[in-house]
């Protein structure tokens, strides 16, 4: 009787389990903040610089002034629309410290009145340009978020710890992520990222309830720093030497890293609809006694 053929190659071979990659790796994937339109602010300091070459020393000091007034913003735009995106991401986040995007545009507004006085000096002609250049920038980009976000109903102490939590938390992932990417490794690289969603969901969670910072604090703090360290060696290691034992054993404290906080994600929603039936609970008692009957159905 013919037999059917099983390998390790065939479609339903039982042969060594190959590695697979992680799943939903890009879940919750983000759009890079900094577009085509912020890089191509590097543009016009480039053009600047080109054309007073041949402008003699005082038209070439001006243009360089203006080239790295303009040059400056770009890097503050950049770093500006990052934070923004940070900011919105988050449900509880404090303003930035230093409102990047609003300099950017005194910056470029300045870079333009420069270059405008190069081409014909006047003080009236070289603010109309930088008013125009900063107006513009200002509508292309917006401006900064200039108050805090939190959660209505909880005091600022707590939100500013949270927020101070998160953003330490965050740092240790940034960290991870650049190690990971120095290791040059596709599967490690996904994974990383895989595991920062993970992370991040708590995160969300103790800002919708910042209540839960203390029992998630060792989660925000030993575990993400521990994680971060073990990435930080293994990228170092793996960068060297190629080492598949390496790999796998940081693989798997992934694996276990994720699992636990998925676990602590979990029980904290639980806890919290735990305490909301409660709550609902000693209303309804509340109601009954004052003579308020409310339909169960």
């Amino acid at each position: 009787m013919a037999q059917r053929y099983g390998g390790k190659y065939s479609p339903d071979g039982n042969g060594e389990r190959q590695d697979t990659p992680p799943q939903q790796s890009f879940r919750n994937a983000q759009v890079d903040p900094v577009g085509i339109r912020a890089n191509l602010m590097f543009l016009p300091p480039a053009i600047l610089t080109l054309l007073s070459l041949n402008d003699g020393a005082t038209g070439l000091a001006l243009g360089l002034i203006a080239a790295g007034l303009w040059t400056g913003g770009a890097f503050l735009l950049r770093e500006g629309l990052k934070a923004e995106a940070a900011y919105a991401a988050r449900k509880v986040a404090r303003k930035p410290a230093l409102p990047r995007k609003i300099l950017a545009a005194l910056l470029a507004g300045g870079g333009a009145a420069l270059a405008a006085w190069k081409a014909e000096p006047g003080i009236l002609i070289a603010a109309i340009y930088g008013a125009a250049a900063a107006g513009l920038h200002i509508t292309a980009f917006g401006i900064d978020p200039l108050r805090d976000k939190g959660v209505e109903g909880v005091d600022d102490f707590q939100q500013s710890r949270v927020a101070r939590a998160v953003d330490e938390a965050e740092q240790s992932l940034a960290v991870m992520k650049d190690a990971a990417l120095r290791a040059r490794d596709r599967r490690v690289e996904a994974r990383v990222e895989q595991f920062q969603e993970v992370a991040r969901e708590l995160f969300r969670t103790v800002e919708e309830d910042p209540r839960d910072l203390t029992a998630a604090r060792k989660y925000l703090t030993v575990y993400l720093q521990g994680a971060r360290d073990a990435t930080v060696k293994f990228a170092d290691i793996y960068a060297r030497s190629q080492d598949t034992r390496a790999r796998a054993d940081y693989l798997a404290l992934l694996d276990d890293l994720e699992q636990n906080f998925a676990a602590r994600t979990r029980k904290m929603l639980v806890e919290d609809r735990t305490d909301l039936t409660i709550e609902i609970d000693v209303l309804r008692d509340r109601l009954q006694r004052e003579g308020v009957h409310l339909d169960r159905n």
